[in-house]
C-alpha cells in the first residue's frame, strides 16, 4: 500500500511558499526534481520513494519555486540561487538540519549548490544527470531542451505537447503513462513561461572539487538534456565519487531503471 504523504506549505523570503510532501521516519532524504513543464517532486520520483520510506528514511519531496504546488511568480528571473535558497529555507523550517540529497537535472544543480553553500548540511549526494556543471549555453544546444523551450512557449500548449515533452525524457516511451502526462499537464497550465525562459544557471564545474562528501551518480547514454560526458567532470574532480551509466536510457534513470536505481542508491546510503 502506498504511503500517505503529508504536504506542508512553508513561507520563505520574498513572500513565496514552498510546498513539501513527506512520509516516513528516520534520516532525512530529500528528492529534488528537475525542470520542465509540469515538473514536481511527486511526479518525478513516485517510482522510488516507497523503497526508501520502507527502508527507514524520512523522505521529503519538495516542489521548487515555479513548480508543483509551490509559488509560481511571474515577471522575474529564475536563477539557481533562487531555487536553492528558497528550498533550503523551507527545509530548515521543516526541521531538516542535515540530509542526503537526491537531485535530477536542475535538481542535481540545486543539490550541488546547496552542498557548497552550507557545508555539513549534505551528508551524501545522489545525482542523476545533474545540470549546472557546464555553461548554460551548452545545455540549450541539447535537443531535449531546445524542444522543451519552443513547445512550452506556444500559446496553444496542449496535453499532446505535454506528452511529447515528457516522452523526450526517456529512451523507452512505454514508461510514460497517461496518468503521468495528465498530472504534469495540470501543473504546466499553471506555470509562467518565465520559469524556463528566464532560468539562469551558473557553471559549477570548477567548484566540484569542493564536494568532499560521498557522491553516487547515474547517467543514461541516450540523454538529450544533459551530456553524459559531464560524469567525467565529477570523476576527475571529486575525492569520493562513483558514476553508473546505462545504455538505452534517457534523462530519467530513476524512471527507466527504477529498480536498479532504488537498489544501488539504498546500498550507497547504507554504506
Amino acid at each position: 500500500m502506498a504511503s500517505e504523504l503529508k504536504r506542508t506549505a512553508y513561507n520563505v523570503a520574498g513572500g513565496y511558499e514552498i510546498s513539501i510532501a513527506e512520509a516516513g521516519e528516520g534520516p532525512a532524504l530529500v528528492f529534488i526534481h528537475g525542470s520542465g513543464p509540469g515538473a514536481s517532486g511527486q511526479s518525478n520520483f513516485k517510482q522510488n520513494i516507497e523503497t526508501f520510506i520502507g527502508a527507514g528514511y524520512r523522505v521529503l519531496l519538495p516542489d521548487m519555486i515555479g513548480y508543483g504546488d509551490s509559488s509560481k511568480p511571474e515577471g522575474i528571473d529564475y536563477p539557481l540561487q533562487l531555487f536553492t535558497d528558497t528550498l533550503y529555507e523551507a527545509l530548515q523550517q521543516a526541521g531538516v538540519g542535515k540530509a542526503s540529497l537526491v537531485g535530477n537535472s536542475l535538481g542535481g544543480g540545486v543539490a550541488i549548490q546547496m552542498a557548497l553553500d552550507h557545508p555539513g548540511f549534505a551528508e551524501k549526494l545522489v545525482l542523476m544527470a545533474p545540470g549546472c556543471i557546464q555553461e548554460q549555453a551548452t545545455y540549450f544546444k541539447m535537443p531535449g531542451i531546445s524542444k522543451m523551450a519552443s513547445d512550452f512557449g506556444s500559446p496553444n500548449f496542449s496535453i499532446e505537447d505535454q506528452r511529447r515533452l515528457v516522452t523526450n525524457l526517456v529512451y523507452d516511451a512505454s514508461s510514460i503513462t497517461d496518468a503521468l502526462v495528465a498530472e504534469r499537464y495540470a501543473v504546466a497550465r499553471t506555470q509562467p513561461k518565465d520559469v524556463l525562459v528566464r532560468m539562469r544557471t551558473p557553471n559549477l564545474g570548477p567548484r566540484l572539487g569542493e564536494l568532499t562528501m560521498p557522491i553516487l551518480g547515474f547517467w543514461g547514454l541516450n540523454d538529450e538534456f544533459c551530456p553524459e560526458s559531464g560524469a567525467r567532470l565529477f570523476l576527475e574532480a571529486c575525492p569520493d565519487v562513483r558514476f553508473m551509466t546505462f545504455n538505452r536510457v534517457g534523462h530519467w534513470v530513476q524512471v527507466e531503471r527504477a529498480n536498479e536505481f532504488n537498489r544501488y542508491t539504498l546500498d550507497f546510503l547504507r554504506g
